[in-house]
Parts: structure tokens; C-alpha cells; sequence
């Protein structure tokens, strides 16, 4: 058996660096440029799902400014196979449905896939929408929140955690999966890995290459109108009598409608 795995990953600024705006509200992505720790699980799930089929490919597939790559490096010196960096200035500011629509016509531009993983949500956006709608996009199903992954010829299934329990979900392939941290422990490339890597092919491309017009992405529909401070935190409620606790506990989980 032989899968071809597109993995989505996600190029950010450096999150131990403190995040700033622009006078248009719009995220500063300057500095150093890392992989989304999130997506490491994505392509780690990728590379051994590949590992187990018994062959494949895996390719990176991100969109991002002026060509950057560096976070996409770190993909293929986990043992990714290869890479396509989608960069126009045109994507300057881009929503969720619009990524959707250039990562999903990326993934169509590297041919035959059998699977698309990606994380549950970026780190500096969080709006958790894009697998889903690229599986919307390719007409295939979307198995979200993973914490498991198997494939068993042309069937994937994942488990994930709900709050009922633990929900076993399975799709024919092709398909779209979105992992949560955690699912797998992603690897540590050494200096060999690092050193091969150098040597992996990188595309990068542009709308005009994917046949996209930019208008049709309605970019300058969304407009951010306002920034605000989040509230601030309140302590809890401290219980220092033992005898009184249960009781509280048992008040408070009735109020959450829990119990």
C-alpha cells in the first residue's frame, strides 16, 4: 500500500516574541518565522501514517509572504518529501475561506492525494474553519479533532475525545483529518535530517500559477474595525473549610448544569 499525504502547515512569527498590530489591525509577521507548533503534530501524524503504508509521499503545503519557507524547512527535516509555498501580495490579509480556497487549489496543483491533515487551529488565529472547509471545498469528508488516526487500505479512522466519551469515526478515502496536540509525539529532526533536507524541492507559487483570480477571494470583504483589551481574569473562589467543600463543589456543578 502506497498513501500521498498533503499536510498543512502554517508559517508564523517566532510566539515567544511579543505579537504586535498594525494601524490596519492587521498581525505584524516579522522576525523570525517558525513552524505553527501545532501543525508539527500534522506532519508528524503524516509521516507515520506514510512510514506504516509502506510508502508515499508527503508534501507541505503553506501560504505565506515573500516566499517564505523557513517554517516549511522544518517539515522537510522532519521527513517530509517535498514542499509548495502558495505567496502572492494579493493574499495580504487573507480569511479563513480565502486560505482554504489557495491551500485547496494548491493541494490540486500536487496531483493524486489521498489524505489531507492538518491541525485543529493556528496559534495566531484561531478560527479552527480551514480543514473543514477545504473538505468542503474538495467534496470529501472531514474527520475533525483527532486523537487517534489509522488507515486500513481505503478506509481512514480516527478517535476523538467528546463529551460523552470516545467517538470512533471512519470515511473512505480521500479525506480530510485535522489532529489536536498531542495525538502523536512529533520528532526532533538530527543533523542528517537537517542536512537532507537542504536538498528537498520547495515550489513556490503564485494565483496566476493556481489559476485563481483574486477578486474571487473577496479579501477586502473583511474588514477589522476595532481592537479592544480582553478583560482581565478573576480569582476564583477560595475554600479553606474541608467539611464545607464537597458540598460547594456539588453547588457549583449543579449551577454549570453538569450534574
Amino acid at each position: 500500500m502506497s498513501i500521498n499525504i498533503a499536510v498543512l502547515v502554517k508559517q508564523i512569527p517566532d510566539p515567544t516574541q511579543p505579537g504586535s498590530l498594525d494601524d490596519n489591525f492587521r498581525f505584524v509577521r516579522e522576525g523570525k518565522i517558525v513552524l505553527d507548533e501545532s501543525d508539527l503534530y500534522g506532519v508528524e501524524m503524516a509521516l507515520q501514517l506514510r512510514d506504516k503504508a509502506g510508502g508515499g509521499n508527503v508534501v507541505a503545503v503553506s501560504m505565506a509572504p515573500e516566499g517564505e519557507s523557513t517554517g516549511v524547512r522544518t517539515a522537510l527535516q522532519m521527513g517530509a518529501d517535498t514542499a509548495v509555498v502558495v505567496s502572492d501580495p494579493a493574499l495580504a490579509n487573507s480569511h479563513s475561506l480565502a486560505t482554504a480556497k489557495v491551500l485547496n487549489a494548491a493541494i490540486d496543483k500536487v496531483g493524486d492525494i489521498d489524505l489531507v491533515i492538518g491541525g485543529t487551529e493556528s496559534s495566531d488565529g484561531y478560527a479552527g474553519t480551514v480543514p473543514a472547509q477545504i473538505a468542503a471545498l474538495r467534496k470529501v469528508s472531514a474527520l475533525t479533532f483527532a486523537t487517534s488516526v489509522d488507515l486500513d487500505s481505503d478506509k481512514v479512522t480516527i478517535k476523538r475525545q467528546s463529551n460523552e466519551g470516545i467517538d470512533v469515526v471512519s470515511a473512505s478515502l480521500p479525506a480530510v483529518v485535522s489532529v489536536t496536540a498531542g495525538v502523536v509525539e512529533p520528532r526532533y529532526p538530527n543533523f542528517k535530517d537537517i542536512m537532507a533536507a537542504k536538498s528537498k524541492p520547495v515550489e513556490v507559487v503564485s494565483l496566476s500559477d493556481l489559476n485563481i483570480d483574486p477578486s474571487s477571494l473577496n479579501i477586502d470583504g473583511q474588514q477589522v474595525i476595532y481592537r479592544g483589551e480582553a478583560e482581565q481574569r478573576t480569582s476564583g473562589e477560595k475554600i479553606t473549610d474541608a467539611d464545607a467543600a464537597p458540598g460547594k463543589i456539588i453547588e457549583v456543578l449543579e449551577q454549570a448544569g453538569v450534574l
